[in-house]
C-alpha cells in the first residue's frame, strides 16, 4: 500500500510539474541560485513566479515542517520529489545557505523561538544567510578562530573578522563562531551566534578571484550587539553545533542533499563526451583521441556510479536528514570528481581552453577556463580534501591518530 501511495504521488507530482512549472526556466539547473533576500540581483519574472508556486505549495523547502513553511514530506516523498524535477528539468526555487547549513541546524539545535522566528523567513524566500567561519588564521584549523564575544549583561560585544565569507555582500543575516571564553582549551570557549548583516558595526568588502568572479568577502565586526536570545545551543559548547552544521554543508556541495547526485553529473554525463566530439571527433561519431575518450568513459562511469550511491545511501537513511561523518566521503569524491571533469575539459578544447577574454574564445571557452580555476576551490570549500580523507579515516573507518 505504501508503494502504492508514493507512486501515486510521483504521478501526481508529474502532471503538477508539468502543468506549472514555467518553460522558460526548465534546465537552469537543480540550484537556479536564488538563495533568498532581496540585495542580490533579481532573478527573472518568471522564476519568481515558480518560486511564489513552489512556496504556496510549501515546495521551497519540502521536508521541513509545515510550520516552519515547509511542506512536511517523510524521507521517501522528499526523494521522490527531487527526483522527479530532475527528470522534468524543473530547478529546486530556493537554495543557499538558509536551506542547506543553517535552517537544518536549527531544527536540531535552536529553541523553539529560534525556529518560529527564523525558519519561515528562509522558507518565504525573505531572507539570505552567510557563514562566518573562516578567518585570516583560522582556516583549516577552524578552531583557531579569534574573533571574541564578551558578554555585556543583556547582550554579546563582537569584535574580530571573517574571510571566505561566501555571498556576504547579498546576505541578511550571519551564523557566526565566535570566541567566549579565551582561557578554556582550543576546541572549547566557542559559541555560536547569529545577528543580522546591517548591524551597527559590520562591513563587508569582497575579493575578487583569478576567476574573475567575487563570490568571496572578508567581513569585520567592531563592537557588534547580539542580542543573547540569538546564541544557539549553550555558552562556550558551539564547536560541536558547528561541526554537525559542517556536514550539512559537505552534504550539500556533494549534492547528497538534492537526492539525485545533481552536483556530480551536472550538465548530465554526456555533456563532456558531446564536447569531446565537438572538438576532437573523427568524422564517425566517435572521440578522436584514444586518452580523451578513455578519461570521459571513466568520469561518466564514476558519475553515475557516484550518484546511484547516494541514491542508496538516501534509501538506507530511513529517517531523512544528514548522515554523520559519511558525507565526508560524498564531499571528497563530488569535488575531486568535479575537478577531474574541469581539468578534462580544458585538455578536450586544447589552446582554447586557456583563453580569458577576446574575440579569439568563444563564451564556451571562456566559461571554460573560468570554471576550470574555479572548480579547484572545490576541493578547498567545506574542509579541503585532506581534511575529508582525515574525517574519513578516524570517524568512518576507525583507523588510529
Amino acid at each position: 500500500m505504501a508503494e502504492t501511495e508514493l507512486q501515486d504521488f510521483r504521478s501526481e507530482t508529474q502532471a503538477w510539474l508539468a502543468e506549472n512549472c514555467p518553460d522558460s526556466v526548465l534546465g537552469t539547473g537543480m540550484l537556479a541560485g536564488f538563495a533568498g533576500g532581496r540585495k542580490a540581483p533579481a532573478p527573472s519574472t518568471d522564476f519568481m513566479k515558480w518560486f511564489d508556486t513552489m512556496y504556496e505549495r510549501g515546495w521551497t523547502v519540502p521536508h521541513w515542517p509545515k510550520e516552519y513553511g515547509g511542506g512536511g514530506l517523510d524521507a521517501s516523498h522528499n526523494l521522490a520529489l527531487r527526483q522527479e524535477m530532475a527528470q522534468a528539468r524543473a530547478p529546486a526555487p530556493l537554495g543557499g545557505m538558509g536551506v542547506t547549513m543553517i535552517g537544518p541546524t536549527l531544527l536540531e539545535h535552536g529553541t523553539e523561538e529560534q525556529r518560529q522566528r527564523h525558519l519561515p523567513k528562509i522558507t518565504s524566500g525573505e531572507l539570505r544567510w552567510c557563514q562566518g567561519y573562516s578567518e585570516p588564521g583560522a582556516g583549516s584549523d577552524l578552531a583557531g578562530l579569534q574573533t571574541k564575544a564578551q558578554d555585556k549583561g543583556d547582550h554579546y560585544l563582537v569584535n574580530g573578522s571573517k574571510i571566505w565569507t561566501s555571498g556576504a555582500q547579498y546576505a541578511d543575516w550571519i551564523f557566526c563562531l565566535v570566541r567566549t571564553n579565551p582561557q578554556a582549551p582550543k576546541h572549547e570557549g566557542i559559541s555560536f551566534l547569529l545577528f543580522s548583516m546591517d548591524s551597527v558595526g559590520v562591513s563587508v568588502n569582497p575579493i575578487v578571484l583569478i576567476s574573475g568572479q567575487s563570490p568571496f568577502c572578508q567581513c569585520f565586526f567592531d563592537d557588534v550587539k547580539v542580542p543573547k536570545e540569538d546564541l544557539v545551543g549553550d555558552l562556550d559548547r558551539g564547536w560541536t553545533i558547528a561541526k554537525r552544521l559542517l556536514q550539512h554543508e559537505r552534504a550539500s556541495i556533494s549534492g547528497f542533499s538534492s537526492g539525485a547526485g545533481a552536483r556530480a553529473t551536472r550538465g548530465g554525463t554526456g555533456s563532456i563526451e558531446a564536447l569531446a566530439k565537438q572538438y576532437l571527433g573523427d568524422g564517425d561519431g566517435q572521440i578522436g583521441d584514444n586518452a580523451i575518450r578513455t578519461d570521459v568513459a571513466n568520469i561518466n562511469m564514476d558519475a553515475r556510479a557516484f550518484q546511484l550511491t547516494q541514491r542508496r545511501a538516501h534509501e538506507e537513511n530511513r529517517e531523512g536528514g544528514t548522515p554523520t561523518f559519511a558525507t565526508s566521503m560524498f564531499k571528497l569524491y563530488s569535488s575531486e570528481l568535479g575537478k577531474r571533469r574541469a581539468e578534462t575539459t580544458v585538455s578536450i578544447l586544447g589552446h582554447h581552453g586557456i583563453g580569458w577574454e577576446g574575440e579569439s574564445f568563444s563564451d564556451q571557452e571562456i566559461s571554460a577556463t573560468r570554471g576550470w580555476l574555479r572548480g579547484k576551490a572545490g576541493t578547498i570549500a567545506g574542509g579541503t580534501s585532506e581534511v575529508q580523507l582525515n574525517i574519513i579515516a578516524k570517524r568512518v573507518l576507525g583507523l588510529p591518530d
